[in-house]
């Protein structure tokens, strides 16, 4: 009986600390939020590189302008870029040429686009 009872405060005092307990959720951490430079950068290498990805030569790109133009055989792929007022950055993508021998290639840059953008 003499033991039962010298560990009776042991576990009360276990029992407490367990009760004691706190867990504290973690603190998301993300990057820092893109100044406007830094989202038009993004954006340019993302258009540059998604033509690249689809086989196209970059035939002249003007940044000022916010525009890249790329082509694959008779197909030119022109990718237009723009600032908008909200901070956001606008990207179009626009096709002229025999566009009947690869009508698809459009949207395979755009597809490519958007996973270097990580959507």
């Amino acid at each position: 009986m003499m033991k039962r009872q010298s560990y009776l405060p042991l576990l009360f005092a276990a029992a407490c600390v367990v009760n004691g307990c706190v867990v504290y959720e973690p603190v998301p951490v993300g990057s820092p939020p893109l100044g406007a430079a830094q989202r038009f950068d993004r954006s340019w290498n993302a258009a540059t590189g998604a033509m690249i990805d689809q086989g196209l030569t970059i035939v002249s790109q003007d940044r000022a302008a916010g525009v890249v133009r790329g082509t694959r055989g008779d197909i030119t792929i022109v990718a237009t870029l723009q600032s908008l007022a909200d901070g956001s950055i606008q990207v179009k993508f626009g096709s002229t040429g025999a566009t009947g021998a690869d009508p698809g290639l459009i949207h395979r840059v755009s597809e490519s686009y958007d996973r270097r953008m990580g959507r």
